[in-house]
């Protein structure tokens, strides 16, 4: 895992405040880079790290919340090449917890998309999902 790159996209809907989309980041991956791109409707707020620190609380979040079996399903239904993508609730990222997402239609407000591109995915699904022994 010597590159990595971890990017999230979050749709801001004209009901949401921006600030507690990036908050529901936040609450995921911790402080990121930040940056609001417009578009026909509304806008989008695009996240960036490079770096594992920036995957340390879903690590942590992981494990709390005991979910280590369904992340590792879901990481790797997403794998293509070198980039894992998987979408995530916003409403239950914002109090904190984890909740896998579809694409469309599953959150009215949208998901955070997320995606990560490294040099070995399949070893950084390891070490995401890997149970202590």
């Amino acid at each position: 895992m010597n590159t990595i790159d971890v990017k999230v996209e979050a749709e801001i809907n004209s009901t949401e405040n921006p600030e507690k989309v990036r908050l529901a980041i936040e609450n995921i991956f911790g402080v990121m880079k930040f940056e609001i791109q417009p578009r026909s409707r509304g806008s989008t707020l695009v996240a960036h790290t490079s770096s594992t620190e920036g995957l340390a609380k879903l690590y942590n979040l992981l494990r709390r919340e005991h979910i280590r079996d369904a992340a590792r399903s879901v990481f790797f239904r997403g794998l293509e090449g070198n980039t894992i993508t998987f979408y995530l609730n916003k409403q239950v990222a914002f109090v904190g917890h984890l909740s896998f997402s579809e694409p469309a239609g599953e959150s009215p407000l949208g998901p955070l998309k997320v995606t990560v591109s490294c040099d070995n995915p399949r070893e950084l699904i390891e070490w995401l999902t890997l149970r202590a022994t």
